[in-house]
């Protein structure tokens, strides 16, 4: 745990999350699980679960759901004061979780929810950035509506103004786009002032219209047979494109089928290019989220101070623990990430 707590500020959207129980089809049984994620918040939570002091800025409406949602993230130990209530509804997302060869299902129902109606000018950003180190943010807040895209970009230049490191996760989210803009337009605007960069290949080819190697990415994936070199040269090309970029990291997935995936995770710092631990998860709990656990172990260990060798192996570790708890929360401690990075993948009772 670290001795000292680093004041680290996300922004984004939280939605009520609805998802069938088990691996049913939704409503199936006529019976949905309610609980509450979002990107930003994920990553919020994460490192509040290591010790940090994280704070989740975002736009809820007045009302019961909204204040549910503010004492399930308050439990979690982020701090909640820099939220803003306004608007009329919450974004909610339905979850179907997939089987064997039977996909995942995430059905969206966020448009005019309060983030997306929100603007730049309810948000207090000297206040919001006091005495803060880090602020992350992703490629999805840009994605809900213009509006959202202001905020975003109006929070990166003010996090820049204030000397934050700031981190983002590109996130390409093909249903949200809708708004008349496309990704690369805004994406390209907005990761000018993103110290550390964030993504899979989908986001680094969808989202910032970066192309290694087209049309062999998908089967790769698929196979679990992926070549390092493409990584490393897709990671050199986001930062040729973005030199204020100090480091990119990219996540990597074998997907085999919906309950078994290998996963790894590659850093490029412009010294070098490192590559993670490789974990095969044959019964995966619940997958969504795991990004987000990874971001959160990746910047937990780069605002202590460990090398980016090491934060990328923690951030793999997380994330891959993150796969066996329900819910978007990664809830490991350090201390179990370490026993995993340590060797330890026995799964054998503690006692």
């Amino acid at each position: 745990m670290a001795e000292k707590k680093h004041r680290i500020i996300t922004l984004g959207e939280i939605m009520l999350r609805l998802k069938s129980p088990g691996f049913e089809r939704l409503l199936q049984s006529g019976t949905l699980e309610a609980t509450f994620a979002g990107g930003e918040a994920n990553v919020a939570v994460s490192l509040a679960n290591y010790g940090e002091d994280a704070a989740f800025v975002t736009a809820l409406p007045k009302n019961a759901i909204a204040d549910a949602c503010i004492s399930f993230l308050r439990g979690a130990g982020v701090d909640t004061s820099l939220i803003v209530r306004s608007g009329e509804r919450m974004g909610v997302y339905y979850l179907e979780a997939g089987a064997n060869q039977r996909p995942s299902i995430v059905i969206y129902d966020r448009k005019n929810s309060s983030i997306a109606d929100a603007t730049p000018e309810q948000f207090d950003w000297d206040h919001i950035f006091d005495g803060a180190e880090w602020f992350h943010i992703t490629g999805i807040t840009p994605a809900i509506s213009q509006t959202a895209a202001d905020i975003a970009l109006a929070a990166v230049q003010h996090a820049r103004q204030k000397g934050l490191t700031i981190s983002c996760d590109y996130n390409y989210r093909k249903n949200l786009w809708r708004y008349g803009k496309g990704p690369v337009e805004v994406m390209s605007e907005l990761v000018k002032y993103v110290d550390v960069g964030i993504a899979n290949e989908e986001d680094c080819q969808l989202a910032l219209g970066i192309r290694v190697d087209d049309g062999t990415w998908k089967r790769e994936i698929q196979s679990g047979e992926l070549d390092p070199g493409k990584y490393r040269a897709i990671c050199e090309a986001v930062l040729e494109k973005f030199p204020n970029l100090k480091m990119q990291a990219i996540t990597l997935r074998h997907s085999y089928n919906a309950n078994h995936n290998g996963w790894s995770g590659c850093l490029h710092d412009r010294k070098n290019f490192y590559a993670g631990p490789y974990y095969d998860i044959t019964h995966i709990i619940d997958r969504v989220g795991s990004g987000d656990s990874f971001s959160g172990g990746l910047i937990y260990r780069l605002v202590n101070g460990f090398s980016p060798k090491d934060a990328l192996d923690f951030a793999v570790a997380a994330s891959c623990l993150k796969h066996s708890i329900v819910g978007d929360f990664n809830r490991v401690s350090v201390e179990e990430v370490l026993r995993l990075l340590g060797g330890d993948q026995s799964g054998r009772v503690q006692r």
